[in-house]
């Protein structure tokens, strides 16, 4: 494994510029979702598990476009991240203008947004669970525009229709995911 996708590494840069638990939750999420994204398209895990871990690590300190992206994306190429990987976490915003040329771009950019909006919807839950979390829960509270209002419901669809998937399917694919770490994330 190439060391710059290593967990320990990519976790260590993450928590040098994310502080919050709340962010840090959404970057593990997003790992998740990727890390099962590249199960089932035959993808490198720890590549597409570092893109997803990796994919706001400056939003903290860079909330507001165009820095978000971008500063991140200076400091990963200081790193070694190669252009291909830079690439990727650019693409998962779509003011940067920069293309989603492959899976594993296709893959953030339509997990990105569900994933807060799944952990969202295990938050209102009797016993906050993301195991209680329905598909077609998840689509009701989708057309509820007041829940979760700063989630792009546009930029979910046009994930799923990227992928050429149902968007049904797509939940589906992020809510086992986070079942999965749903310690790390506290739900």
């Amino acid at each position: 494994m190439d060391p710059v996708y290593d967990r320990a590494n990519t976790l260590a840069l993450l928590h040098e510029h994310t502080l919050t638990d709340s962010l840090r939750r959404h970057a593990y999420a997003v790992e998740a979702a990727m890390r099962a994204a590249a199960r089932r398209t035959g993808g490198d895990e720890a590549y597409w598990a570092a893109v997803g871990l990796l994919h706001d690590f400056d939003y903290e300190k860079h909330p507001e476009a165009p820095d978000h992206p971008f500063k991140g994306a200076e400091i990963l190429r200081a790193r070694g991240y190669p252009e291909p990987f830079v690439r990727t976490i650019l693409s998962h915003a779509s003011y940067t203008g920069v293309p989603r040329e492959d899976d594993c771009a296709r893959w953030l950019f339509a997990v990105d947004e569900l994933c807060g909006f799944c952990m969202a919807c295990a938050m209102v839950q009797p016993d906050r669970k993301i195991a209680a979390v329905e598909v077609r829960s998840v689509r009701k509270k989708l057309k509820k525009k007041d829940f979760a209002a700063k989630v792009s419901r546009e930029e979910i669809a046009e994930g799923a229709a990227d992928l050429s998937l149902e968007q049904d399917e797509v939940i589906a694919h992020v809510l086992a995911a986070l079942a999965e770490v749903a310690d790390d994330l506290g739900l």
